[in-house]
């Protein structure tokens, strides 16, 4: 998987949390909050789904993803 842009920061500061509440709801260090709000980590599913919710932001708005026209075609 390419290079990333993370929103994380934005959406975490909208929801009025701290880097340590939201690793703590989604259960994990606040380093890796850290690192996913420099765009150095690449989130599990999961995790990006855990953070979605916690955030209350669609995952397409917290971690953007450019398109290189690698995936699968549309039909």
């Amino acid at each position: 998987m390419g290079e990333f842009t993370s929103n994380l920061k934005k959406y975490r500061q909208l929801a009025g949390l701290t880097q340590e509440t939201l690793a703590e709801r989604v259960r994990v260090r606040r380093e890796t909050i850290l690192r996913l709000e420099a765009g150095r980590y690449n989130p599990s599913l999961k995790l990006a789904v855990d953070i979605s919710r916690a955030v209350g932001a669609p995952i397409e708005a917290i971690f953007e993803f450019p398109e290189d026209g690698d995936g699968p075609s549309q039909a």
